[in-house]
């Protein structure tokens, strides 16, 4: 049985990814702020994401599989944020990453079939209006998967990201429900996506979950976003 360490799997994107790979027959343990079922804890903190994933390594006999998805929104221009929230948000979304994937790299050196996972964002390469400290923190997640990749693909571990586009998660729910004119601001949302609609959790859950499987895979960017990254149609 493959062993998986899932950060944020408490709720949106992560339980979804909890419950597939679980699917999938994986054993699974949750690293979350909030999850009173597996390890609670707080990727921002460098101490405590150690014994985390010793503890979680210890319940599963080892770990095959890390998906690294905690994270945090942000909203503003550059001008909109002090420098504080600027720290919170890439110690949370980056360097949160760094700690639980540097903890987890002797498990992973262990296994025949290691793979990391973060969760990027179409925010990384499409400019997006009121989303500067948050595309800036998913840059920096994309451009660490792909030297992560370089840096273990000779250790056998895989590094990949997924790169969602505007997810129905409940942080988005969040923003729709502070609008002045939440139907008129989903409806906006829907129509940036190609597709017309936002994608769901489970879509970018079943793409994570195939990262973390496909054994031939590193070093990719999968999006996972109506075609918001690659598409450019004509007005209808």
């Amino acid at each position: 049985m493959s062993r998986a360490i899932v950060t944020g799997g408490a709720s949106g994107i992560g339980a979804s990814v909890v419950t597939q790979l679980r699917e999938r027959g994986f054993d699974v343990v949750v690293l979350d702020r909030d999850e009173s079922d597996g390890v609670v804890v707080d990727v921002t903190d460098a101490a405590g994401v150690d014994a985390a994933v010793q503890e979680a390594a210890k319940r599963l006999g080892g770990i095959d599989v890390v998906v690294n998805n905690a994270g945090v929104g942000a909203q503003g221009t550059v001008a909109d944020n002090s420098d504080e929230e600027w720290h919170r948000v890439f110690d949370i979304n980056v360097v949160g990453m760094v700690r639980v994937s540097r903890a987890a790299l002797p498990f992973l050196r262990e296994s025949s079939s290691a793979a990391i996972v973060n969760t990027c964002s179409v925010a990384a390469t499409a400019g997006l209006p009121q989303r500067a400290l948050y595309s800036a923190t998913k840059g920096a997640v994309m451009s660490l998967t792909l030297a992560m990749a370089a840096d273990h693909v000779r250790e056998g571990i895989r590094v990949n990201c997924v790169a969602p586009g505007t997810a129905d998660t409940p942080w988005i729910g969040r923003l729709l429900d502070a609008a002045a004119d939440p139907d008129t601001e989903r409806a906006a949302l829907n129509a940036r996506q190609p597709m017309g609609r936002l994608v769901s959790a489970d879509e970018v859950a079943e793409a994570i979950v195939y990262l973390a499987t496909s054994t031939a895979t590193t070093g990719t960017v999968l999006h996972v976003d109506g075609g918001m990254q690659g598409l450019r149609l004509r007005p209808q």
